[in-house]
């Protein structure tokens, strides 16, 4: 490994080695405002160049433009590449606030068929469950993961959000590679029960939206005022009036830390989702998101950082003191249901 390489880290028990910092593609054409097509298409070559092989997408990314906006990439790349996309989640056109979320088996087999053809692929390499749908057994949803397994469709499968609990009847049907959640220096909710079941498990987590959705990197300060009208994080509590208000001054040992370190604010809260894999003793690979190559290399510098036991209690109480919490809507989250 050079330095300018990442390290690797498998997903799951049987998985396959990537990159330890994989790269969400959301905002490239979904979510938070006008995106540059070119300078994303730069973005993904730059993140392969560095060791970044896990790219993560979705079909409810832009009603599927993020899949066809991706495949060119995955297509000139595949040997190279990761390709984790997921179902499950539908968010309507006229009315961006509403999620509309399924896990019948009908739907996931109209679902998987639509991914493969927009992403001009033959199979995927995982698959998740984006949200659980409470009125299907999580039993029956894997049971037909599985099928697509079987069927040459998809080689591994992952679960979004998800309850210890439900984590652990999914696996007790097919083996769960990997079980995305947020996990932040801001929301820390999934280590009551979903951290350690994947530890039990041998089950990689992969953190989305470890910078905060950008907040953590100081990059904006109030959703409402700094953010275009079109920006998902205007509808999260977190980021507008006095919850925003507050939640900056949060920042402050964040800042403290990164002075120390010679870097930036969104480093040391990468390096701290990073490092939660030694402290929790399991695979952690988040998935920033970003749009611009410069970013991709600050981030994947972050693997490099190592924060002492000093910096780690500084940066402890942060979670608890957050305002508002990531969604308007925490029903759809693993935390409204444990």
């Amino acid at each position: 490994m050079t330095d300018s390489t990442i390290p690797t880290a498998r997903l799951g028990a049987d998985g396959p080695e990537v990159g330890v910092q994989g790269l969400g593609c959301m905002g490239m054409s979904f979510a938070y405002g006008p995106a540059d097509a070119g300078e994303s298409r730069a973005t993904l070559e730059r993140a392969l160049e560095l060791g970044v092989t896990l790219y993560d997408t979705a079909d409810a990314y832009g009603a599927g433009e993020n899949e066809k906006f991706l495949s060119p990439f995955f297509k000139a790349h595949r040997d190279e590449v990761v390709i984790a996309t997921k179902f499950a989640l539908t968010v309507p056109p006229d009315d961006p606030t509403r999620r509309i979320i399924r896990n019948d088996p009908p739907y996931i087999r109209q679902a998987v068929e639509a991914s493969l053809k927009r992403l001009d692929v033959d199979v995927i390499d995982l698959y998740y469950m984006h949200r659980r749908d409470v009125n299907v057994p999580i039993e029956e949803t894997v049971g037909v993961m599985a099928e697509l397994v079987r069927e040459g469709k998809v080689k591994h499968l992952g679960l979004s959000e998800v309850t210890g609990t439900e984590l652990r009847a999914a696996q007790g049907v097919h083996p769960i590679a990997a079980v995305q959640s947020e996990w932040s220096l801001f929301s820390r909710d999934i280590e009551s029960g979903v951290v350690p079941t994947a530890r039990d498990l041998g089950i990689t987590l992969v953190p989305y939206s470890p910078l905060g959705r950008g907040f953590l990197t100081g990059s904006f300060a109030n959703a409402d005022k700094d953010l275009t009208a079109d920006d998902f994080r205007r509808q999260q509590p977190r980021f507008t009036g006095e919850n925003a208000a507050a939640n900056v001054t949060l920042l402050d040992p964040v800042r403290t830390v990164a002075e120390a370190h010679g870097a930036s604010l969104g480093q040391v809260a990468l390096a701290w989702v990073q490092q939660q894999s030694k402290v929790h003793g399991l695979p952690v690979i988040p998935i920033p998101g970003t749009r611009k190559a410069s970013r991709v290399e600050e981030n994947a510098a972050a693997t490099r950082i190592e924060l002492t036991e000093a910096e780690l209690a500084l940066l402890e109480p942060i979670a608890e003191k957050v305002a508002g919490d990531r969604y308007a809507d925490m029903t759809f989250t693993s935390a409204g249901r444990e």
